[in-house]
C-alpha cells in the first residue's frame, strides 16, 4: 500500500527521515497549490527531483546550472530531438564538452535544489509508492539524504518563527515615515528589491508573493528582513484591487552598476514623496 496524507500533518523533513532510516527505494508524488514534484529515492538515497513547471531533462538541467551557453542550449535542443538523456550525455563527454563528474555533479546539484524548494510548501498532498519504476530517460545519482534533513529541519524552525512574526498574509505594507536613509545605507538583495517596488497599503503580502512568484516561505523572510530594518510597517490593506508596481518593478540583475545606482536613487525619490 502506498504511504499517502497531507504537508500540513507531515512535513518534507519527516518524509526525508523516514526514507533515509528504512532505506526506502520508490517514488514520492507533491502535489502543490501551483506545481507538482516527483522525487525518487534508491535505497534511501536520493537519485530524481524533478518540478512539473519547469524542463528537467539533461540539457535544461546543464543550461540552468551554467554548464552549457545559451547558443550550445540552443544547438543541442535543436540537433538532439528525442534524443535520451544518457545517449545525450554520453555525446557530451565524447566530444569532450563535458566530462562525466560535470554531469554528474550539475544533475546532483539540480535535484537537490528541487528538494530544497520543496521546504518551503506548507502544504500539499503527498503519495510514496515503492512499487513504481524510476523515471523514463532520467540519469539516475546516489545523494545521501542527512544534510538535506538537517537543512530541513533548520528552515522548518525559521518557517515556525516567521509565522509567530507575521502570521497573517492578508496585511499590507507601507514606508516608515523616511526610509529613504536606511535605504540607502542597505544592500538590497533583487528579490528584496522587487518586493519593494510592490509595497503599498493597497497592496496584500499576499498579492505582493504572487506577483514576484514567490512561495509563503521567501516572502515573510523578505517582508521580516525589512520590518526589522524599519523600512516598513505593517497595515490593514486599504482595498483589495493591485496597485500598480513603482517603474523599478523590474529585476536589476543583468544591469551595470551605474544603471542600478540610477534605479535605486529613482525608488528611493518616489519613497520619500510617498
Amino acid at each position: 500500500m502506498a504511504l499517502k496524507g497531507n504537508l500540513r500533518d507531515f512535513s518534507i523533513t519527516q518524509l526525508l527521515n523516514l526514507i533515509n532510516l528504512a532505506r526506502k527505494t520508490g517514488v514520492l508524488h507533491i502535489r502543490g497549490p501551483e506545481s507538482e514534484a516527483n522525487i525518487y529515492f534508491r535505497e534511501g538515497k536520493l537519485a530524481y527531483a524533478g518540478l512539473s513547471h519547469q524542463p528537467n531533462d539533461l540539457a535544461s538541467v546543464l543550461y540552468r546550472e551554467k554548464k552549457l551557453t545559451a547558443g550550445q542550449y540552443k544547438a543541442i535542443k535543436a540537433k538532439s530531438g528525442h534524443i535520451s538523456d544518457k545517449a545525450l550525455g554520453l555525446l557530451l563527454v565524447n566530444a569532450g564538452y563535458l566530462s562525466q563528474e560535470d554531469i554528474l555533479r550539475s544533475l546532483q546539484a539540480a535535484y537537490v535544489e528541487v528538494v530544497r524548494r520543496l521546504f518551503a510548501w506548507a502544504e500539499g498532498l503527498f503519495r510514496f509508492d515503492a512499487q513504481a519504476p524510476p523515471p523514463a530517460d532520467r540519469i539516475l545519482v546516489r545523494v545521501n539524504l542527512e544534510n538535506l534533513i538537517i537543512e530541513g529541519a533548520r528552515q522548518l524552525r525559521e518557517w515556525e518563527q516567521l509565522q509567530k512574526e507575521i502570521p497573517n498574509l492578508d496585511m499590507a505594507l507601507k514606508f516608515t515615515d523616511r526610509p529613504g536613509a536606511n535605504l540607502r545605507s542597505l544592500n538590497l538583495s533583487v528579490e528584496e528589491w522587487r518586493v519593494v517596488s510592490y509595497i503599498h497599503p493597497k497592496n496584500t503580502i499576499r498579492q505582493i508573493a504572487r506577483a514576484t512568484k514567490m512561495n509563503d516561505l521567501e516572502i515573510r523572510r523578505i517582508v521580516y528582513g525589512l520590518l526589522q530594518a524599519g523600512l516598513v510597517e505593517l497595515v490593514r490593506p486599504a482595498q483589495k484591487e493591485m496597485a500598480p508596481p513603482k517603474p523599478i518593478r523590474t529585476a536589476l540583475e543583468g544591469k551595470s552598476k551605474d544603471e542600478q545606482r540610477s534605479l535605486v536613487n529613482r525608488l528611493i525619490s518616489r519613497i520619500r514623496g510617498l
